[in-house]
């Protein structure tokens, strides 16, 4: 077996869990060293506290004492209830790694001690599964091709005889539930994102190249701006005041990213963005309620507009 002698003796601690007596060479065998180096082996983790039982007999063997502890990890309170939230929350995230998350949680919990461990036995909740799913081999690959800076190509899409797309990978980012690669491409010669679940990067990747100046402060804020329609700052390119007859525990839930300001008992102000100035109006309008248009001007102009749409659909004359 290759690797430190550390990861060699996680490996060894890994098999003597198991309940079952191995004989040494079994044990030698299966990490591909020496019987006198897993004899050593066993003396360390017998020094870090793990109670390891040694066979008698021709063959002679070691086994894991029954009901031994193994040493606690050191985590803090909040560490241990991250972890739980974290592993737990995993189908959510929308990287297909559920199963390995579920063993990472168990085998974690078993080396915790019982303080800790009923704290984290306590955390449980139920979530929403993540229907887009990313393969983390995926991830993975392109995560190393953003961290060297190599030229990524990838199938994209469900159009087989695409050519590949051939892309300078920047960044990747998670945004609610989805993940997302921003980067240069270079057929387009733009900034493109592309969804993870839906990429297929091909092997070899390309030479490596010197990283473009992303036209936002991070790539976070990039996906954000492109969302809302806007090239580099996270803001939407309109932004409407309107006072809506409702009261604001009301309001407020359902306003997104946008403001508000409670004027009475019945009556709220709130600033609120769109794609368009139609759009402003239509976030207003979801409330079922009267309102009135504060400004801007453009917004007024959009009102009126929408109100022709309105009758033109309704049938009843705009005056």
């Amino acid at each position: 077996m290759t690797g430190s002698s550390s990861a060699r003796m996680l490996a060894l601690l890994s098999l003597l869990q198991t309940p079952r007596d191995w004989p040494g060479h079994v044990l030698a065998d299966r990490l591909e060293v020496t019987p006198r180096t897993v004899r050593r082996d066993v003396d360390r983790l017998r020094e870090l506290g793990y109670r390891i039982g040694a066979i008698k007999g021709p063959d002679g063997g070691y086994r894991l004492a029954a009901g031994s502890e193994l040493p606690p990890l050191l985590f803090d309170d909040d560490q241990a209830v991250a972890i739980a939230v974290a592993l737990q929350s995993v189908p959510s995230s929308g990287i297909d790694i559920d199963e390995g998350a579920a063993r990472a949680l168990a085998t974690v919990r078993q080396v915790m001690p019982s303080r800790l461990r009923h704290r984290v036995d306590g955390i449980r909740f139920a979530g929403f599964a993540n229907e887009t799913r990313v393969d983390p081999a995926v991830l993975e690959a392109v995560s190393a091709a953003v961290r060297e800076k190599w030229m990524l190509r990838f199938d994209y899409g469900s159009a087989p005889d695409r050519p590949a797309r051939r892309t300078e990978p920047h960044a990747i980012v998670a945004r609610e539930g989805r993940w997302y690669l921003i980067a240069w491409d270079l057929e387009a010669d733009d900034w493109r994102i592309f969804r993870l679940d839906r990429l297929r990067p091909r092997v070899p990747t390309g030479p490596t190249f010197t990283p473009r100046e992303l036209p936002a402060k991070d790539a976070a804020t990039y996906l954000a701006a492109r969302s809302k329609g806007s090239a580099s700052e996270d803001r939407w390119p309109c932004v409407g005041e309107v006072i809506i007859r409702l009261p604001a525990r009301e309001v407020a839930p359902f306003i997104g990213d946008g403001t508000l300001e409670e004027i009475d008992a019945e009556s709220c102000r709130i600033t609120v963005g769109s794609w368009s100035w139609i759009g402003v109006l239509a976030s207003v309008a979801r409330f079922d309620a009267s309102f009135e248009v504060v400004g801007p001007e453009a917004l007024r102009e959009a009102a009126g507009v929408l109100a022709g749409r309105i009758a033109a659909a309704s049938g009843v004359p705009h005056s």
